[in-house]
């Protein structure tokens, strides 16, 4: 009698490229270019939003003279409500992409990082609504100074599914045997810092410290592989290289 032993699973264990999905005109080198270009606009794009211009006009605690600075720098304020809502539709865009370069490792695995990306960028949505909607309310200091608190309140919450994206991507990466080990590491160090960081500010009133400020940039990291994979991977409509030059591996 024949048996049929279940397969196993190993954590450790690199998996093999299988067969891709089947998205038409989508090839790895234009999802991989797609992913990094969208990270890298939303390294860009975020920081200018939130410490940029939000540091810069909100002074907490002082309703009264953050509702004066918006007042007197209100385009500057709403090119930063502007750019956040480009971060989020890109957060989709950039979900797909890295779903349809992991999806070979573990397509369900993969499936969920997307949706994770997906419900950060929903959430965020929400927060950045709530925050376009503080200069209508110039004329009521507090009830302003509420609307921009409730924003970060928001983003805040959302972050949580933002760690456990970069922690799923970071088995993904860990996993492939495409995508060097090392930045499945560092994006599983950089969403548990999100996490930490994220519960500890819902548990603790008075949470010490920022882990994140740290782990953070290790996020650029994948974006560097990825217009590095994306520049040098050759197009479908490429023609072979030569004998003598062999395709460039990162």
């Amino acid at each position: 009698m024949t048996t049929v032993q279940s397969p196993t699973f190993s954590v450790g264990r690199r998996v093999p490229d299988q067969p891709r999905p089947d998205v038409p005109g989508l090839s790895i080198r234009t999802a991989s270019l797609v992913a990094g270009i969208g990270l890298l606009a939303m390294a860009i794009l975020t920081p200018y939003a939130r410490f940029v211009v939000l540091d810069g006009l909100v002074t907490p605690g002082d309703a009264a003279a953050t509702v004066q600075d918006l007042a007197g720098s209100e385009g500057l304020f709403r090119s930063a409500v502007a750019s956040l809502a480009v971060v989020a539709v890109l957060d989709i865009v950039v979900a797909a992409a890295l779903f349809h370069l992991f999806a070979p490792v573990d397509r369900v695995a993969s499936m969920f990082a997307a949706w994770l990306r997906v419900a950060y960028a929903s959430v965020f949505l929400v927060g950045i609504g709530t925050l376009a909607g503080v200069l209508p309310l110039s004329g009521d200091p507090d009830q302003a100074m509420e609307g921009i608190d409730a924003f970060y309140d928001i983003w805040n919450a959302a972050l949580i599914l933002f760690g456990a994206h970069l922690m799923a991507i970071g088995y993904l990466a860990f996993r492939s045997v495409t995508v060097p080990r090392v930045l499945g590491v560092v994006y599983l160090v950089v969403g548990a810092g999100y996490l930490i960081d994220r519960f500890g500010t819902l548990l603790l009133s008075d949470y010490p410290i920022n882990i994140a400020a740290f782990t953070g940039p290790g996020e650029i990291a994948l974006v560097v592989w990825l217009l590095l994979k994306g520049v040098r991977s050759p197009s479908p409509a490429d023609p072979p290289l030569p004998a003598d030059r062999p395709p460039a591996a990162i």
